[in-house]
């Protein structure tokens, strides 16, 4: 098992209880139940895809990039479309909402160096009109994961975003971005900045819910380390805690581990129904898909948790994407991941007590992302994949009935 400390930033630590382990280190396995593979689009190496109706018919269709295009695929028989053919803007990671609240989906993606972040919206025609690019933000560098939520509460979306390099005006940084009152004018979005130059160590991916049960929806974020991160300790996980105003700060940074070489992808969740918000997470450039229990509950005034660690799947390689949801409709949160090392597609049962089994969806599969998205309109949520190393964008049909 992975060793690991818990302590904060600005924050004394409290003594943490003791609870008994709730689950094995590893994970069972279970026998199979086929989930049909569906292929999307095959061609290039594709760092990200997202499913949505951006058509109006009922239908997610899929947007991902590749080569420099994103393209849209239109269900149910993915006919392409390319949306914009820049190099600038070929995306590594994308977001879906509509943006200019006109009830439509619009695409977020995101230019990891130079750091450019765009959307394009979503005509009236979308597949007669030209969609129009936008500026979200062009200044933070080294942008590697973009996550929507409502951060400061007016009911809107906003973006999340990383300034993972240690390079231009907001260095080993996080934001987030809010749309302004006309985005179709607008030459950028409104920046936030809740990481200040405290996320050293190439940042990843975003959590988003309230970890202190304050009410407030906190951030989450993994950094994976390596040759340009600055120390060892630069390869953590971590989460934000939220002011009563996110707008006006300071956010302050809590530690959850550190010395996980190779992290990448965190989500909150409270996976042993206690009613504490835990952590689901993912070493995507190294090894292992694992669960933080939250053991010692936070307090509004940002007292930390002591976090003890459960491995789910210890020996999985390269497992760079994680989509938390209820998979199997038992009302309990699980796991999916696809790992581009093992080229293996997964998710992992949860009995709702913290104890996982997994159960392998396909092989022979990589990738970079991951979705979970109904993408037969049949009421269970399947998983949309982004092939990096595969060259190809697929879904997995549930097989729950």
């Amino acid at each position: 098992m992975v060793t690991y400390r818990s302590h904060s930033y600005g924050i004394s630590l409290m003594a943490a209880a003791a609870l008994l382990l709730l689950a094995p280190a590893g994970a069972t396995f279970a026998a199979e139940q086929p989930w049909k593979r569906h292929v999307v689009w095959e061609g290039g190496r594709t760092n990200t895809a997202v499913g949505g109706d951006f058509t109006g018919d009922g239908l997610p269709d899929v947007v991902c990039t590749t080569g420099g295009v994103t393209r849209l695929l239109i269900a149910p028989t993915w006919h392409s479309i390319s949306l914009d053919s820049s190099n600038q803007r070929n995306a590594i990671h994308a977001e879906v909402f509509d943006v200019d609240q006109d009830g439509d989906l619009d695409y977020i993606g995101a230019q990891y160096q130079p750091g450019n972040v765009f959307w394009l919206e979503t005509p009236a025609k979308p597949l007669e009109q030209k969609w129009k690019v936008r500026t979200v933000d062009d200044q933070i560098v080294g942008v590697h994961g973009l996550l929507k939520g409502d951060v400061d509460g007016d009911g809107r979306q906003e973006l999340i975003a990383n300034s993972a390099q240690p390079l231009g005006p907001f260095p080993s940084s996080a934001v987030f971005l809010k749309v302004p009152k006309d985005p179709h004018s607008a030459a950028a979005w409104d920046r936030f900045v809740f990481a200040q130059r405290d996320a050293a160590g190439l940042s990843h991916y975003f959590g988003f819910g309230d970890v202190n049960g304050d009410g407030l929806p906190d951030i989450a974020l993994a950094a994976k380390g390596g040759n340009q991160a600055e120390s060892t300790a630069d390869a953590w996980f971590a989460w934000w805690e939220a002011p009563h105003d996110p707008k006006a700060g300071p956010w302050t940074k809590h530690l959850i581990a550190d010395h996980l070489g190779g992290a990448t992808n965190i989500q909150q969740a409270d996976v042993d129904g206690d009613g504490r918000t835990d952590f689901i997470a993912t070493r995507g450039h190294g090894r292992g898909v694992m669960w933080f229990q939250n053991v010692a509950p936070t307090t509004s005034n940002g007292a930390p948790a002591t976090w003890k660690l459960h491995e789910i799947d210890p020996q999985i390689l390269e497992p760079h994407s994680l989509q938390v949801a209820d998979f199997d409709g038992d009302g309990d949160l699980d796991a999916a991941t696809c790992a581009y090392g093992d080229r293996v597609c997964a998710w992992y049962e949860n009995d709702g007590r913290g104890r996982f089994t997994k159960h392998v969806v396909a092989t022979d599969q990589a990738a970079y992302d991951l979705r979970a998205v109904d993408m037969d309109v049949d009421g269970d949520l399947d998983l949309l994949v982004a092939g990096q190393a595969s060259e190809n964008v697929v879904w997995f049909a549930n097989p729950r009935k």
